[in-house]
């Protein structure tokens, strides 16, 4: 069977981080979500996303093809549910559509024609960004339950000093000592050539990716995933950071999320509780208005190839969109648009030659050409997001 993950009505309430990725490609847990769907259903998994994003993310298309609301985290029971699935039929949850059989010439999908399966058990939802961090803690739990059922860890070396030591499980590869790991409030995974250096106290759950690193001392609390090849330091908690990000120096990181090719400069700061311990409010691309998330701790949410400079404070409920470049003294707005370039005391465009010549550089960095194709999708984020910059 062909199964494919589709963007679904959450993809604009997931912005910035679906300006340049479907919603299959968002981290939270250990792995993607499109990772967990093929990890389940044993299938390499393609994608219905934004048409400026199809030439790096193509989908693939067969005579028999099961799509999947990329929304919907899998579990045991809905695996099964969505590989069982044959002609006509569907599953939902209430109203919403998780998964339905699709054959390559229909012209469309008319639901009243179709048998509805209800899927009456709990699972993962990602609707909002604020879900990423805030649903990490479960997220983390069941990835790391699925990928090292019936494996053995590599072994804690002795300088370790652990708490709960079967919560942990450590890849090939990884390199630690000297660090403290505190597993008894939530398990620990530690990817394949990942590194914590000396002196790091962590608190499960967390989540060290494949060629991450945890620097020299730093304090983490769960729950943390620190994406493929990001690195962090200082004081970390409750924050998801996708691939190739640093937050690499002293500094707080709370109840946030960064995306790819993110920058913390040293010393940065988010405040991820207001003074009035009021609800906090997120910047909504959706309604171009404040949203209430529910939430008293939420912090930071940064877009792909945003980088701040040392120094730097951001209010509680800041969201900074893809590309901008942050730096000088004050609070700078808790929403910076795309391609920005400035701080407290303003912003201006961040013209895309200038732009895309740090992209260059800092991809270059990791063996990653930013070629053709992912300069294409961030022109169209450039023109896209032009309506909220004000020079």
């Amino acid at each position: 069977m062909n199964y494919i993950l589709f963007d679904g009505p959450v993809r604009n309430a997931l912005l910035p981080f679906t300006f340049t990725r479907p919603v299959a490609d968002i981290l939270v847990g250990i792995m993607t979500i499109r990772q967990k769907w093929e990890k389940y259903l044993g299938s390499t998994i393609t994608t219905i996303t934004e048409e400026y994003l199809s030439e790096k993310f193509p989908m693939v298309e067969l005579e028999e093809n099961v799509m999947i609301n990329a929304a919907y985290l899998p579990n045991d029971a809905l695996a099964e549910m969505v590989s069982n699935l044959t002609e006509n039929q569907a599953i939902f949850k209430g109203e919403d559509v998780i998964a339905f059989f699709a054959s390559e010439n229909q012209e469309e999908v008319d639901f009243d024609s179709y048998e509805i399966i209800q899927y009456n058990e709990d699972c993962i939802t990602i609707e909002h960004t604020w879900d990423i961090f805030s649903k990490n803690d479960a997220a983390i739990r069941q990835d790391f339950k699925y990928l090292t059922e019936d494996r053995t860890s590599q072994p804690i070396p002795k300088s370790v000093n652990v708490i709960a030591p079967e919560n942990i499980f450590i890849e090939e590869g990884a390199k630690l000592e000297f660090v403290t790991l505190n597993a008894s409030t939530g398990p620990i995974y530690i990817g394949k050539n990942a590194e914590i250096m000396e002196g790091t106290v962590i608190r499960g759950p967390f989540a060290l990716c494949e060629n991450a690193m945890v620097k020299m001392s730093a304090k983490v609390y769960g729950a943390t995933t620190v994406g493929p090849g990001s690195r962090i330091g200082g004081e970390v908690k409750n924050s998801v950071l996708f691939a190739n990000s640093n937050k690499g120096h002293e500094g707080f990181l709370g109840d946030s999320v960064l995306g790819e090719w993110c920058n913390i400069g040293a010393d940065s700061n988010n405040s991820n509780l207001k003074n009035n311990y009021e609800e906090v409010k997120l910047w909504s691309y959706e309604t171009e208005g404040f949203a209430k998330t529910g939430l008293q701790f939420c912090g930071l949410m940064m877009g792909d190839h945003s980088k701040c400079g040392i120094n730097t404070m951001f209010n509680t409920g800041t969201v900074v969109g893809v590309s901008a470049n942050i730096f000088g003294s004050g609070f700078p707005r808790n929403f910076v648009p795309s391609f920005s370039w400035g701080g407290a005391a303003g912003f201006t465009t961040y013209v895309t030659k200038k732009a895309f010549e740090t992209a260059r550089l800092v991809m270059s960095r990791r063996n990653i050409e930013f070629d053709a194709t992912e300069a294409a999708i961030m022109e169209h984020i450039f023109e896209e997001t032009k309506k909220w910059r004000k020079d």
